[in-house]
């Protein structure tokens, strides 16, 4: 999607041609390609036989659903769970938490 996103409208070879090494098989990006526009996604134009997709959702909506689902698999639907994991693992800083927890508090404020 982020390629897609990128080219606005591409082929699959445009998709492959923008990814980095090793470049996955055509018919890799292909099946993909159906993938996401199976789920609605993604779309396509025809010309001939050839097909030239495009983004059917925009980037704040591919990400919202995708990371509701992350969590829902990964975390129970939870963020604090999310943040609690990162946080163990060390991947996550307090200066982090802290910025994070003065941005729900702005957005709190707001409402």
């Amino acid at each position: 999607m982020q390629v897609l996103w990128k080219l606005e409208k591409a082929f699959v070879k445009d998709i492959v041609d923008e990814l980095p090494e090793p470049k996955p098989h055509y018919n890799t990006v292909s099946t993909i390609i159906k993938i996401l526009e199976d789920k609605g996604f993604a779309g396509h134009e025809s010309f001939g036989k050839s097909n030239r997709y495009f983004p059917v959702v925009n980037k704040d909506e591919y990400t919202k659903k995708t990371m509701k689902q992350f969590l829902k698999g990964y975390f129970e639907g939870s963020y604090a769970n999310m943040l609690s994991f990162f946080a163990k693992e060390k991947d996550i800083t307090i200066e982090e938490l802290e910025s994070i927890l003065n941005d729900l508090r702005k957005t709190e404020h707001k409402k």
